[in-house]
């Protein structure tokens, strides 16, 4: 059995989150921070850049184990490989096998527990599935339809989510010209509200028609996408939002 999710496959992963979502149900679903089964296959599908369809199956696939309302692939034997992962992982129990799930989308609860003076109940469930859908799950729906966008066709694309650069992915044209830069953000539902950090907001002013703001929807039910090239241009209204914060440090003379 291994922990470390840098060491497990990406197919031992789906069939991990199915395994987990067919033995504990509903409730797995819930401690997630999900409503529903299509939404957890959803937004953990694409965080792992599969097709969400991976993980029902895998649900399937071990739901004649549990005493659960599903028949699942009761008519044909357990594929050995996914037997294999049962045997391996079957004595962990709920919050392990619920934090190993959430360490799949780089998502480390003990981090964020320690970062929040006072965490609201839930809070851990809710902030994981908000912090995929409007990142990693987003992310990788974008690199999965990228080749398929007339805007961006031939292009050479590089993540930049990690370099504080104001825009999550650089697009570069197969003939010298400028770049461009996408910056993509998520909505569990069909429509909600989005925001843009100052270093964003700013970058998109400078850029321009080379600035795409590409937003996925409906992760609830089945995503889909809008972009908004110079999206400070368009029908989209934008209010600035001023909030005042306090900042407390801890000094020492050495």
């Amino acid at each position: 059995m291994v922990l470390d999710p840098q060491r497990i496959p990406t197919r031992e992963k789906l069939i991990l989150t199915g395994l987990y979502l067919s033995k504990y149900d509903t409730a797995g679903v819930k401690k997630l921070g999900f409503n529903s089964f299509l939404e957890a296959f959803n937004v953990i599908g694409y965080a792992l850049g599969q097709k969400p369809a991976s993980i029902k199956n895998y649900r399937d696939e071990f739901d004649p184990f549990f005493p659960n309302k599903r028949e699942g692939w009761h008519k044909r034997p357990t594929r050995e490989y996914c037997l294999e992962v049962f045997e391996d992982y079957k004595g962990l129990d709920f919050a392990t096998f619920t934090s190993l799930v959430k360490s799949f989308a780089g998502y480390d609860e003990n981090a964020w527990s320690e970062v929040e003076a006072r965490p609201k109940k839930g809070d851990g469930e809710s902030q994981f599935a908000k912090r995929l859908v409007t990142g990693l799950a987003a992310e990788r729906y974008f690199e999965s339809v990228r080749c398929t966008l007339p805007d961006f066709k031939g292009c050479s694309i590089e993540n930049t989510t990690q370099l504080g650069c104001g825009y999550d992915f650089r697009l570069s044209p197969a003939a010298p010209g400028d770049f461009l830069a996408v910056e993509v953000k998520g909505l569990m539902d069909q429509t909600g509200g989005i925001s843009l950090t100052p270093k964003e907001y700013g970058v998109a002013s400078i850029l321009a028609s080379r600035f795409f703001l590409f937003v996925v929807k409906n992760f609830r039910e089945s995503p889909f996408h809008a972009i908004y090239q110079n999206p400070l241009a368009t029908a989209l209204k934008f209010r600035k939002k001023e909030r005042v914060t306090v900042h407390v440090s801890w000094l020492t003379t050495v």
